[in-house]
């Protein structure tokens, strides 16, 4: 199972990396005259993670950018990144895995990624070949595109995007494992660098192999801190460290978290900080008997958590959330479901220690209801502890289970995007559902379709949530269209939003599934007016 990567007519999804320079000039104390104007970003960054090491996984990369960015020429391209620790210098899965994208039917992947073992920075790594051929390359906004691959050496990517594909640039990697621990459906929306990552949810326990993927965009070297915090605390280090790992430029290094961990630990929280320079951080966790997906990092840690998406259908959901710092947090914690708020049933309140990990598991916790878990301080204080959250949700029961997880969102406050979804559903699989929330006060939105991969045309539908309710929306497919296509979602009044997409797979018996948040995707950056052109001085 050598195929190469194949470009394909594609698709979308994303988070966006958003580089802005803005000049600011002293004003006369004039508030219009120092009120920020939102200009369309002119750059993002993207990096995504190694997709498998399996022999029986198959892989899909979709991009997309929503029309109406700035200017005429522009670009958006991912690259095969190197994978540290081969010694090869030469860019690892980077010289060959991205020269065939586009070119149906060849058949040279030679991606050479052999180090699996977890450890970290032991190659010198020098990154991706500056002549690789890109792996993704959209050519025109709101046209999706896509590439796949099945090797089990294929590479993660890093790129940029510029221009009028800028704005919104949203890229989905899904791959499909038929077999082994891990086996189901595994998707990521491909992530924004930076220096920070919370991910609540992750296991050292026997049974499940969690590896974290720290991918450096850039060309200089990353240094990276991997801390893990379980019931009692910051854990003890185990044979590896996760002090001071080098991340070469434009490399990823996978790192697995059972060798950092004295023992065995079912729930702990990690926390991903660069010393110097950044890098994009995902956790890929597989389970020997349930399946499973990727850790999206949480967002910032906040009073209150929104973590939207729960299927209807869960069999089980556990509930993880930490409270950085020495505070120990009181939460409400409360289902916004189709038909409004509800307490979970011996579940309405948690008490989580400052520094600490707390679970908890809130079996039957949907009753047939798809919904939004809303935690809030229990005093509701202005200066309530802040958290961070994620909950594993199990779908299937016995030896047909399947797990994905859900970190807390932040809110949808202008757009967001999201990729890969079927225009036609193969037999066995359903349609991508979104989950939108309104957790406070009712909220308008609008719902676009993108043309598909195989043609077709733009269709748009309006939605209106009812304050502190979920509602599961079937998302319009484009007319006449083929292939996959993306989803935008755009606030158009009213309260916070939260949202999410499912996508959904039976896969031998199975429910295989994997859910994205859709937080806001960056398209804009706020630009202060200046008070006074300082462009040019006059000499005196």
């Amino acid at each position: 199972m050598n195929r190469t990567l194949i470009g394909l007519g594609g698709t979308v999804v994303a988070l966006v990396a958003v580089t802005g320079v803005a000049v600011v000039a002293a004003g006369d104390g004039d508030a219009s005259a120092t009120a920020a104007a939102h200009k369309p970003v002119e750059r993002t960054t993207l990096v995504c993670p190694q997709p498998s090491s399996s022999d029986v996984a198959e892989t899909t990369w979709t991009a997309f950018t929503p029309k109406g960015g700035p200017g005429k020429k522009g670009s958006a391209e991912l690259h095969p990144a190197a994978r540290a620790g081969d010694g090869s210098g030469k860019g690892g899965s980077g010289d060959d895995a991205g020269k065939d994208a586009g070119k149906d039917g060849d058949d040279k992947d030679k991606g050479d990624g052999k180090d699996k073992d977890g450890n970290a920075g032991k190659g010198d790594g020098k990154g991706q070949d500056a002549g690789s051929e890109p792996v993704v390359s959209s050519t025109t906004p709101g046209t999706p595109v896509t590439a796949e691959t099945d090797s089990a050496e294929a590479p993660a990517l890093v790129g940029t995007a510029d221009g009028p594909f800028a704005p919104g640039w949203t890229v989905q990697q899904t791959t499909t494992v038929s077999a082994g621990a891990g086996r189901g459906l595994h998707g990521a929306a491909c992530s924004a660098p930076d220096t920070s990552f919370w991910f609540p949810g992750a296991s050292t326990a026997a049974g499940r192999q969690d590896y974290v993927h720290l991918t450096n965009p850039d060309n200089s070297a990353a240094v990276v801190d991997v801390e893990l915090y379980g019931k009692s605390g910051k854990e003890k280090a185990g044979a590896g460290s996760g002090e001071g790992i080098t991340v070469p430029p434009r490399s990823s290094v996978p790192v697995l978290l059972s060798t950092l961990t004295a023992k065995p630990v079912t729930n702990v929280t990690v926390h991903v900080t660069a010393r110097t320079g950044r890098v994009g951080a995902q956790i890929q966790a597989a389970d020997q008997k349930a399946g499973g997906d990727w850790i999206a990092p949480a967002d910032d840690a906040q009073p209150r958590a929104v973590l939207p998406g729960i299927p209807k259908d869960a069999s089980s959901v556990r509930l993880v959330v930490f409270a950085p710092g020495s505070r120990d947090a009181d939460l409400k914690v409360r289902l916004a479901g189709e038909s409004g708020a509800i307490t979970p049933a011996g579940s309405e309140s948690l008490h989580v220690r400052g520094g600490m990990t707390t679970a908890v598991d809130l079996d039957d916790l949907t009753k047939g209801e798809a919904g939004s878990l809303v935690l809030s301080p229990a005093d509701d204080s202005s200066d309530a502890p802040r958290i961070v959250a994620a909950v594993r949700v199990t779908r299937g029961k016995g030896s047909k289970q399947e797990t994905a997880f859900i970190p807390s969102t932040a809110p949808l406050t202008h757009r967001a995007t999201v990729v890969d979804n079927p225009t036609d559903p193969e037999k066995g699989s359903s349609a991508a559902h979104l989950a939108l929330s309104a957790p406070d006060e009712g909220a308008k939105v609008r719902v676009t379709a993108s043309a598909g991969s195989g043609g077709g045309s733009p269709r748009s539908t309006t939605v209106t949530l009812k304050a502190h309710t979920t509602k599961d929306v079937l998302p319009p497919r484009p007319s006449g269209g083929k292939g996959s296509y993306a989803v935008t979602v755009e606030r158009l009044s009213g309260g916070p939003v939260f949202a999410s997409r499912t996508l959904a797979r039976e896969q031998d018996g199975v429910p295989a599934f994997t859910v994205q948040g859709m937080p806001d995707d960056g398209s804009t950056v706020a630009v202060p007016h200046a008070a006074q052109d300082l462009s040019v001085l006059n000499d005196e």
